[in-house]
């Protein structure tokens, strides 16, 4: 059990944001206010470095070569149009520190009970391509990671992105002591699912109540089957009614009840979680700053409940 006798540590790195094209629909902005609002709003959290992931730590769930090419610009164009971001220096290093972002995260939630990574959830990435603005697989590296330390048992993925977390899905398939759990839209990319140890695809325009209630028979379902020793929570804010991207039909409230129902029941299995923000795509940034940034402040307030 962790001691709970350390602040709640969120980390974040500069090179989180990079620049792109003119146009481009990756909302790369986001992560620069978030982090704003919250060294701006301090509410009891600290604010860390987020590390860069090693080759090592990558090469662990993908292919080495394939690591090699995003760091020294060997990616051919059908790689970066799979992967829907234009190579660079910059993006290589962003991807490193996203990975060891959440690296970090998971290390202190095992001593303190919760942590944050202000990016991450990029789980479209597979074993050799990137995907979908996923470059890495951060679940999957940091699942390896956690259960490569001393005593650790059974880590649980809730995956509440608005997207399927197929690449996370296929990179732990083959490891019986990771459970992954997918909420998510059932018409929205990826058009081809892979298959989670639990899977529920919603029909477009879901509203809060039906979201609630599918996502706590599922979960409830994931963490009797899983029996986790520690989580990791994707809290996408994609979900979001006016997200370009989501198909679902989520308030900024409904969202904030579902981060308070995950966080809850971890707590009450006294699971530690590493939190990682995942996609939004709203055309207003601000909106998507609000959800990640309440999600941040439902974070704390979980680290105040744990130490009661």
């Amino acid at each position: 059990m962790p001691a709970h006798d350390g602040p709640v540590q969120v980390f974040h790195s500069d090179r989180y944001t990079l620049p792109l094209p003119p146009g481009h629909r990756f909302p790369m902005r986001k992560y620069h206010e978030l982090h704003e609002r919250v060294r701006a709003e301090a509410r009891g959290w600290v604010l860390r470095e987020a590390p860069a992931a090693a080759f090592g730590e990558l090469a662990e769930v993908h292919d080495p070569a394939y690591v090699t090419r995003v760091l020294h610009g060997g990616l051919d164009p059908a790689e970066e149009r799979r992967l829907g971001l234009p190579w660079s220096p910059a993006l290589a290093a962003r991807s490193c520190r996203s990975v060891g972002g959440t690296l970090a995260a998971c290390s202190a939630a095992r001593a303190t009970g919760i942590a944050v990574n202000l990016a991450g959830g990029t789980h479209h990435a597979r074993h050799a391509a990137g995907a979908g603005f996923c470059v890495f697989n951060d679940i999957a590296v940091a699942v390896h990671a956690v259960l490569g330390e001393a005593g650790a048992t059974r880590v649980l993925v809730i995956d509440c992105d608005v997207h399927q977390g197929d690449g996370t899905a296929e990179l732990l398939a083959g490891e019986p002591r990771a459970y992954t759990f997918s909420i998510h839209a059932a018409r929205n990319y990826p058009h081809r699912k892979a298959r989670s140890d639990c899977d529920i695809a919603l029909p477009d325009r879901t509203d809060d109540a039906t979201y609630l209630r599918e996502l706590k028979l599922g979960l409830d379902h994931a963490l009797a089957r899983a029996q986790p020793a520690f989580a990791l929570y994707l809290a996408g804010a994609d979900v979001y009614a006016g997200d370009r991207l989501g198909r679902l039909a989520l308030s900024k409230a409904g969202i904030a009840a579902r981060d308070l129902f995950v966080l809850r029941r971890l707590e009450e299995r006294g699971c530690p979680v590493a939190v990682v923000m995942g996609g939004g795509y709203a055309d207003d940034i601000a909106d998507i700053v609000d959800i990640h940034y309440r999600t941040v402040c439902l974070a704390l307030d979980s680290w105040q409940r744990r130490r009661a």
